[in-house]
């Protein structure tokens, strides 16, 4: 990892399309300004992990329902549910 000292409005470039502005420091708060191609993602990582869960439980799903449909056996569907019904026999 490699580990660089900036203070306030300096930058550092990323690549030739990347930029990383120091905006603000606050305590032990800093805010990053970043400046980067639409076709690059920028996310904070707990919300890149996130995405990745997402991505995996959906590839999941979907590989499952692709083995089950190669099996001959139908997909799970869930019931349908009627406005006003409860589910027990009244």
């Amino acid at each position: 990892m490699l580990v660089l000292s900036r203070q306030k409005d300096e930058s550092i470039i990323i690549g030739d399309d990347v930029e990383v502005t120091i905006v603000d420091v606050r305590g032990d708060k800093v805010r990053l300004g970043i400046n980067a191609p639409r076709s690059i993602s920028v996310h904070r990582k707990e919300i890149y992990e996130a995405i990745q869960r997402e991505k995996a439980e959906k590839a999941a799903a979907e590989a499952a329902a692709e083995k089950a449909s190669a099996e001959g056996k139908p997909e799970a569907k869930p019931e349908a549910h009627t406005p006003g019904k409860t589910g027990t026999d009244d």
